[in-house]
């Protein structure tokens, strides 16, 4: 099994004897997040554990402990990109599930909670392979293959880092106001490698929905709308 070098082997070892859990976008939807890490599953969380949900700063202490037991990590997703900058202290655009986030943060009786969600941001991983597999929160590009992450995902913007985070996205809006997104992406996977994201809304019968490429390879969508009057989703894998 082929890994970056990120993963203790405390960690490989605890995936080669229980498997992983990979579980989709959290936003805040703590009593979600408690029942899909009652495993002894290694978790890996696909990003965007803030904003929109009712207890993000629950979300971030329920993480910081699966890091601090090496029982879980998270790669990075945009919405935590945006809260790891705004406590930073960059001024950023009004965002009332950002505010909302801070002002749990800054209430917790974990009085530590700013300093220590900060770090675990900052280190986030942007993408993280095992093997044939691929975990990343937005979109695949093809450099995810050849090398590792940045340093950091705060710091500036480059391509993968671009898709790590948003996925694809033409220069359109939707009616939303949301950016239009593209999964030509999708068409760049190699045979042999599924790509599990998050980001992207994309199902429409409340379960995770898989597609294949032109050349083979596969995306699987988990975002299931947790802390948007959706649910959370995740799936076992063993055979790694």
């Amino acid at each position: 099994m082929f890994s970056e070098p990120r993963l203790a082997e405390s960690v490989l070892s605890r995936i080669r004897k229980y498997g992983l859990r990979v579980v989709g976008d959290v936003h805040g939807d703590l009593n979600a997040f408690r029942h899909a890490i009652a495993t002894k599953r290694f978790i890996i969380q696909l990003g965007d554990l803030v904003d929109h949900g009712p207890d993000s700063a629950g979300v971030l202490e329920t993480m910081l402990d699966l890091l601090e037991t090496k029982k879980g990590m998270f790669v990075l997703g945009n919405h935590d990109r945006k809260l790891g900058r705004a406590l930073e202290g960059r001024r950023l655009r009004r965002d009332l599930p950002l505010e909302s986030t801070l002002q749990q943060i800054h209430a917790s009786p974990m009085e530590d909670l700013a300093q220590r969600a900060y770090s675990a941001v900052s280190e986030a991983p942007a993408w993280q392979r095992l093997g044939n597999l691929l975990f990343v929160h937005g979109g695949f590009h093809t450099a995810m293959l050849s090398g590792p992450p940045p340093a950091t995902g705060l710091a500036d913007m480059s391509a993968p880092l671009s898709r790590a985070l948003f996925g694809e996205t033409t220069s359109r809006l939707q009616p939303d106001g949301y950016p239009e997104r593209r999964l030509s992406w999708i068409n760049r996977i190699p045979e042999g490698i599924t790509v599990y994201v998050g980001h992207d809304r994309r199902s429409l019968d409340g379960r995770p929905l898989y597609k294949t490429g032109r050349l083979g390879g596969k995306a699987v969508f988990m975002d299931l709308g947790a802390g948007k009057g959706g649910h959370l989703a995740w799936i076992d894998l063993n055979d790694l």
